[in-house]
């Protein structure tokens, strides 16, 4: 067990991100026997392989430990920022100390009785090289296989998680922020305790805070929660991102009523019932089968009528009911 100590000014410091960086590395478990934990998954990835084969793929699965999935913890460097901007996050990567490259894999590796794989091992004459090699076939693989389709539907899902954690702490406090993230998490006086199986590094029980900023994350993969493997890494938690079911399948827009829809138009009928729970452009797009542009056009004239608000996170914007919109659609969610 970790347990990280929180002093009130901590807890209030406490903060969500997303980073594309680190779903680009943590993804990597998809090509390996680690598939299986995440099944709602395997068919989008499974059309992704042509496009991942002409990669550096062995460099790539290299990177994930085989009896857990394991990754170095430089390879997913702390955001910053709420949403970073991946290059951003690879130029901290690529500026990485080079010294850290083979400590890193070591601990991710050798406690679980596995040996660094030999295509990392061969370039430890130069981890400076193996770094940039490294940086350079994620990039690769983020722009060929990652960016296109399916990060724009990851991140609504992510960002929908964040708004949705962030009201779960404003509403209830941090004991149901902590145990609704996972049972793998609690909260008692001060504390909030991550239950780890299996071996670990060995490290303090309990690390504080203390003024660092506990950072959570969200992650389409991650089937529970995790730790940096160092201890003396800045205190960052990856959980398991709520409506991951979302990214595999196109659900059905919701029935609205005939007075809602003869009232809005049955477009904006549909978008009004949908945005119960936050959601972005891209996401709602996804959900109703239509482009992006078609779905800005409604929420503008939505959001002009006073039934939806718009707040921003990070460079993005998400809409939901206001209260007029929330009463409007109330008769009808109630007979659903």
């Amino acid at each position: 067990m970790i347990r990280f100590r929180l002093d009130l000014s901590d807890l209030a410091a406490t903060s969500f991100a997303y980073s594309p960086l680190q779903e680009t590395v943590l993804s990597l478990r998809m090509w390996t026997g680690h598939a299986r934990r995440f099944p709602v998954l395997r068919d989008t990835f499974a059309g992704l392989r042509p496009v991942f084969d002409r990669l550096d793929h062995t460099l790539l699965t290299s990177l994930v430990a085989r009896r857990r999935y394991w990754v170095p913890d430089f390879l997913t460097p702390r955001p910053h920022t709420s949403a970073p901007d991946i290059r951003r996050e690879l130029d901290v990567l690529r500026a990485t100390d080079p010294a850290v490259v083979r400590p890193g894999l070591e601990q991710t590796f050798l406690p679980l009785g596995e040996p660094v794989p030999a295509r990392l091992t061969d370039a430890w004459d130069d981890p400076s090289r193996l770094l940039a090699d490294i940086a350079d076939a994620l990039e690769e693989y983020w722009e060929q296989c990652l960016r296109p389709l399916w990060w724009p539907r990851a991140r609504a899902v992510l960002e929908a998680d964040i708004a949705y954690r962030a009201r779960v702490l404003v509403e209830g406090g941090a004991d149901a922020l902590f145990t609704g993230i996972s049972s793998q998490l609690s909260w008692t006086e001060g504390m909030v305790a991550v239950e780890r199986n299996g071996p670990r590094p060995s490290a303090p029980t309990d690390i504080p805070i203390d003024g660092r900023r506990l950072l959570l994350t969200p992650s389409c993969f991650a089937d529970g929660v995790s730790t940096m493997l160092s201890s003396q890494a800045l205190p960052h938690i990856v959980y398991g991102t709520r409506g991951l079911a979302t990214l595999a399948e196109r659900p059905e827009p919701p029935a609205t009523s005939q007075a809602l829809e003869r009232l809005l138009g049955a477009p904006r009928a549909r978008l009004l019932t949908l945005l119960a729970e936050p959601a972005s452009t891209t996401e709602l797009a996804h959900r109703l089968g239509v482009t992006p542009a078609a779905v800005s056009q409604h929420l503008s004239i939505l959001t002009a009528a006073h039934l939806l608000e718009r707040t921003r996170h990070g460079r993005h914007i998400r809409y939901r009911h206001s209260a007029l919109g929330a009463a409007l659609c109330a008769p009808h969610l109630a007979r659903e």
